[in-house]
């Protein structure tokens, strides 16, 4: 069994190099066979981990975050070919910066993405244990939860709208942050 994993961590790395060179690959049309479960969890604190270590290469993570794909509630690292399960703690991705224009803000993640908030792109707050969970779309059903500092940045740009709200505004659309 472990001879096999091995094989589809390669597999998968293959392809996700093969993929990166061209630019974001198409997983929203691969529909592989599913193949099992990886020993991958990408931790709430942005944070990837396969067989209980971190991967120490960023490089690594971003060939592996090139091709992750969501079905429902469920995280897949995808090929052509096959797909596996991965556990994801919270959100895939963490924004670690934003960059706050006065009619856009375009966050940079972990994995080196660059998204634009706006009405493809929203910005949502969810509330857990009392707290605020800032996150934003990244692409295809994959958010990235936004890190304190960068809120706290993003709090301090907002504005309070005539229905009191604190809110934000980007790419033409609004976001009410509380």
């Amino acid at each position: 069994m472990a001879d096999e994993t091995d094989k589809s961590v390669c597999s998968v790395e293959e392809a996700a190099r093969q993929a990166g060179r061209k630019g974001p690959p198409p997983v929203h049309l691969w529909n592989p066979d599913y193949c099992g479960e990886m020993d991958l969890t990408i931790r709430a604190d942005g944070t990837w981990v396969h067989e209980g270590r971190p991967i120490a290469r960023p490089e690594m993570v971003k060939l592996f975050a090139s091709i992750l794909k969501r079905e429902g509630d469920r995280f897949f690292l995808v090929t052509p070919v096959e797909k596996l399960g991965i556990t994801v703690e919270d959100a895939p991705f963490l924004a670690v910066d934003a960059e706050i224009g006065a009619d856009r803000i375009t966050f940079t993640t972990n994995t080196g993405d660059e998204v634009t908030a706006g009405p493809q792109n929203p910005i949502r707050v969810d509330e857990r244990d009392g707290a605020p969970r800032p996150y934003v779309h990244v692409r295809r059903g994959l958010d990235a939860l936004i890190d304190r500092k960068t809120f706290y940045r993003l709090v301090d740009a907002a504005q309070v709208d005539a229905e009191d709200r604190l809110v934000l505004r980007s790419d033409g659309a609004t976001f009410v942050l509380g």
